[in-house]
């Protein structure tokens, strides 16, 4: 059991304070011969797998256009928008639908996003970006065939600043939406999201302050930890003379107790009275 990573969001929906605490990487290295098998590509300046699988190797980028080296597949499905009810809507084309007259006002969309492998080493030389460690732009060298065979390690890529900067702000969308679509007034907002490989739970205090925390869907106490943030938030942020409301949270002692906190959780699952 884990805790993978600790966000704090204001109330206008800015992130001011993010740490990983555990970040599971799934890496693994292959030797290829020419052509590759895979489809790579350049997205926001990371080499990653466009399309295909191999040995737990996946894509997730979908088609779009760019440079690449690899077998380019041909895809025939569209990504769009698809309208209906019970399977009965009917995908026209991207975001172009044409909708069944009896079908709900359901809606669902595909995106496509960068969810599948990075490249992240090249015959043992780190990736850095589009580049090796020495130079060397990685598509480049593996479009020419004199380099092969070559071994490259993949794995999953980490998220940049700008991206946790621009999931805070999409999360406190959702988090509005959610509290708009309850039936009842007075929701809570999103105080949980499942998936099958972690768990994301939200706290908000009544000034609107966000304590989200992302965890092993196994990992007990979550509840009481997010009131331990806060508590933490309140005696070394709030207190600290030197800490503008709304503004990134930069104080050591946060740091340091929050820490404590998520191995307490870890270790134990809860927090007792007085922890």
């Amino acid at each position: 059991m884990a805790i993978f990573s600790v966000y704090v969001v204001n109330k206008a929906g800015g992130l001011i304070y993010q740490l990983d605490s555990y970040a599971p990487r799934a890496e693994a290295e292959k030797t290829f011969s020419y052509p590759l098998d895979l489809l790579l590509k350049l997205h926001d300046e990371r080499v990653l797998v466009a399309f295909g699988q191999r040995d737990g190797i996946r894509g997730g980028l979908g088609s779009g256009r760019g440079r690449g080296v690899g077998r380019a597949p041909v895809l025939r499905k569209w990504v769009g928008c698809r309208c209906g009810a019970g399977g009965k809507g009917v995908v026209s084309g991207p975001l172009s639908p044409r909708r069944n007259p009896g079908a709900a006002a359901s809606l669902t969309i595909s995106f496509t996003s960068a969810v599948g492998h990075a490249v992240l080493a090249i015959n043992g030389m780190d990736v850095n970006g589009k580049y090796t460690a020495d130079g060397k732009e990685v598509l480049e060298y593996l479009g020419n065939p004199a380099n092969y065979p070559v071994s490259i390690r993949f794995g999953r890529p980490r998220l940049t600043s700008n991206e946790k900067l621009m999931l805070a702000s999409m999360f406190h969308s959702l988090f509005a939406i959610g509290s708009q679509l309850s039936p009842e007034q007075g929701s809570s907002g999103i105080e949980m999201l499942e998936t099958d490989t972690f768990k994301l739970h939200c706290y908000q205090t009544l000034t609107g302050i966000k304590f989200v925390v992302l965890a092993d869907p196994r990992q007990a106490g979550i509840d009481s930890l997010l009131r331990k943030i806060y508590e933490i938030y309140s005696d070394f942020a709030l207190k600290n003379p030197f800490y503008s409301l709304e503004m990134p949270i930069r104080c050591e002692l946060f740091d340091q107790n929050l820490k404590l906190a998520l191995e307490v959780a870890e270790k134990a699952g809860t927090f007792g009275p007085g922890s």
